[in-house]
């Protein structure tokens, strides 16, 4: 799986931007070697907010071989983007663990010997929440967001969007697994008590939850990059 995050600058390149929500479709469709695919929206301040973030995008794709995503950045849609954004950074994602569904689909294929390697490990949530549980589940974001955003562990964070309100993916990296899952499962903690109050309620439709180990990345990303790769140097 690839995510590329593209930064666009300027009225002009940000109203593109938006357009292509649209109009980048049929090349994703018609590319080739794409299989699951998303265009995706972002959130401002910290990310995990409604409140959408008009310089930043983002394209998530999964890929039959690790060749197909390398040369993909080369391809449509993706060449088409890396013009005209300020910024872009591409994350090569190996899955390690999945489970749930994403718009009635299983898109990530686990591969177990990626599990036993050490470095960062990328979390991705994704959940459709039922119209009667918006302001429940949005009353309850102010402060997980505010909580990651303080948290020195985080490698990066960004709170991800198909669809306004109704469809939201949380996407960070963290240095390891026992640091995400101190942050994920902490009983005194916003988020553990938001997931809690999730399973009382039954706001969620659909959710997957997928962790990854990072293959490659490619760009830049205000330093994030760096970050990123420091803990993948071996020690």
């Amino acid at each position: 799986m690839t995510i590329s995050f593209f930064r666009f600058d300027g009225l002009f390149a940000r109203l593109w931007a938006f357009a292509q929500m649209g109009l980048a479709r049929p090349a994703l469709r018609r590319h080739p070697n794409v299989g699951f695919w998303h265009l995706l929206g972002t959130g401002s301040g910290e990310g995990f907010t409604p409140l959408p973030n008009t310089g930043v995008y983002a394209i998530l794709a999964t890929w039959p071989n690790l060749n197909a995503a390398r040369a993909a950045g080369a391809t449509q849609p993706f060449a088409r983007y890396h013009r005209r954004a300020s910024e872009a950074w591409t994350l090569t994602l190996t899955p390690t663990t999945a489970r749930g569904q994403w718009s009635r689909e299983t898109p990530f294929t686990v591969v177990a010997a990626a599990a036993k390697g050490c470095g960062p490990v990328v979390a991705l949530t994704r959940a459709s929440i039922r119209a009667r549980s918006l302001w429940h589940f949005w009353s309850r974001a102010p402060a997980i967001s505010r909580m990651i955003g303080t948290n020195s562990d985080v490698i990066f964070k960004a709170g991800l969007g198909e669809h306004p309100f109704a469809s939201q993916i949380t996407f960070s990296i963290w240095p390891d697994a026992g640091r995400m899952a101190a942050f994920a499962r902490d009983p005194a903690g916003p988020h553990q008590q938001a997931i809690d109050a999730v399973r009382r309620g039954g706001w969620f439709s659909e959710e997957l939850y997928a962790r990854f180990a990072i293959t490659a990345q490619s760009g830049s990303w205000g330093g994030a990059e760096t970050r990123v790769a420091e803990h993948l140097r071996p020690t």
